[in-house]
């Protein structure tokens, strides 16, 4: 029987770092999105009394409130919750960083980090960056030394061969955080590129966008959410982050993760080639295909314009 938690949540090793974390985890840019403080600190909690304990965030979710707002959640618990958030630096400099840093455990109301992880992998020269002299990566080194954070990693939803390219300078990476969906197994796949090298260099898989994002693939009618969460938590994964903003996300997580069966490998593929055809255009997972999903801190790094500037 599959290891859990005293909540009936299922528990997954993280990588080879000798913690294991929930099988789903509560993403922190819907969190920012619950228009109530009470209500999204309400949330946070019942997630943690019903297993939910890793807990997903990044520090330019709605310019912080969503590590604000998660702060206050975790304050008097935060032995209880495996906490992750991310570094926005887009290119910018080892200092850019450690202030980026000392933000998120200010606004976390914490002095470690469970993992930190390098935000938003979107562009072909992004491993360059992180990696040229005075970059983020000095600042990761620099953090785990000073012990304000215990693993690292990296996320992107743009393109796997750049993560590939991340995970080419053989840097002790714990965790990589990526789109994982039943669409994406047929379309520009992480899961079929970029899950067996994690499997080799044994990093962690977070998987995200299980529903595209915004839903829409669950919306059309493609798969259902309980197909779509089952998919990836089937997958070779630590943990799959999912946006939570109302009470019915929730209790419709909880009832998934609580029940969960394993797909076969044969239930996986029919699944795949059943949602194939909605997934060769890239319809439901537009943060491949577009600059819809690219923040405009990323893009102005990069000598792009803002996303809103490209409209007509």
């Amino acid at each position: 029987m599959s290891k859990q938690n005293s909540a009936g949540i299922p528990l997954r090793p993280l990588g080879r770092t000798g913690d294991d974390v929930t099988a789903i985890g509560f993403g922190g840019y819907h969190l920012g999105l619950v228009k109530d403080d009470a209500e999204a600190v309400r949330l946070v909690h019942e997630s943690i009394d019903a297993g939910i304990t890793f807990m997903d965030n990044a520090w330019e979710y709605h310019d912080g409130r969503s590590e604000v707002l998660m702060g206050r959640a975790i304050a008097d618990r935060r032995q209880d919750v495996f906490l992750m958030t991310k570094v926005c630096t887009h290119g910018r400099d080892r200092h850019e960083a450690m202030r980026q840093l000392e933000d998120s455990l200010r606004r976390l109301q914490t002095d470690y980090l469970d993992l930190w992880q390098v935000h938003e992998l979107a562009y072909d020269n992004d491993p360059e960056w992180h990696f040229a002299p005075g970059g983020v990566m000095e600042a990761i080194d620099q953090a785990k030394r000073e012990g304000k954070v215990r693993f690292v990693g990296f996320t992107g939803h743009k393109s796997a061969e750049i993560h590939l390219k991340m995970l080419s300078y053989g840097y002790p990476f714990d965790a990589c955080q990526m789109p994982l969906n039943a669409l994406d197994g047929t379309f520009r796949s992480f899961e079929q590129k970029v899950l067996p090298e994690l499997e080799r260099q044994g990093i962690a898989a977070i998987g995200m966008k299980s529903m595209g994002g915004g839903g829409d693939m669950v919306k059309a009618g493609v798969l259902t959410a309980e197909e779509a969460l089952r998919y990836v938590m089937s997958l070779p994964i630590a943990s799959v982050i999912s946006g939570i903003d109302s009470m019915a996300i929730l209790q419709q997580n909880l009832k998934v993760a609580r029940n969960f069966q394993p797909f076969s490998a044969e239930e996986m593929q029919a699944l795949r080639a059943r949602c194939a055809p909605s997934a060769a255009d890239g319809r439901y997972e537009l943060y491949k295909v577009s600059a819809r999903h690219e923040g405009p801190i990323g893009r102005a790094q990069h000598g792009f314009p803002a996303y809103r500037e490209m409209r007509d």
